[in-house]
């Protein structure tokens, strides 16, 4: 099916015209999208006239990285730069903190540690297990004196203010 000179430029043509008619429409899509956030958007000055919204936050985790904490373990001064991880191991007992030092850190099996200390592997589990759960119990008072500390000075700082 041969097609004339005159058929083939209409083709053209009508392509033509249905690529402008497409990329008007999604232009006008577009700009009506942009007007939509536009709307939505609230301006940095806003914020800052209205309340004051800090910009950034420092996290107290990363406020002093450097900070060592030295707890001796297994006749060695190992440091740590977690706080509330080094006073937890020290308020262990020193076979328990041993024992979590060697399981965790140290890397040794529950048979060695059992080994080490001449008992099975199953009494090492045991050790491993009741220490941790000393540990639990120490960081969960930790955390409670916390949230207790933090209701006492609540209450004292809203009975300073309603004086």
């Amino acid at each position: 099916m041969s097609c004339t000179e005159a058929y083939k430029e209409h083709i053209e043509y009508t392509f033509n015209a249905f690529c402008r008619v497409v990329i008007r429409y999604a232009a006008i899509n577009a700009w009506r999208d942009r007007d939509k956030r536009r709307q939505r958007e609230i301006s940095f000055e806003y914020l800052t006239e209205e309340k004051f919204y800090p910009f950034s936050t420092t996290d107290k985790y990363f406020s002093d990285p450097c900070k060592q904490y030295p707890v001796m373990i297994c006749g060695q001064r190992v440091i740590f730069t977690n706080g509330e991880l080094a006073e937890a191991l020290s308020a262990l007992p020193e076979k328990k903190r041993e024992i979590i030092y060697l399981y965790f850190f140290g890397h040794y099996t529950q048979q060695e540690i059992g080994e080490l200390y001449g008992r099975c592997r199953s009494t090492a589990w045991h050790h491993i297990h009741s220490a941790l759960q000393l540990w639990i119990d120490f960081v969960g008072e930790c955390r409670h004196r916390q949230k207790l500390f933090c209701r006492v000075c609540c209450q004292e700082h809203t009975s300073l203010r309603t004086k």
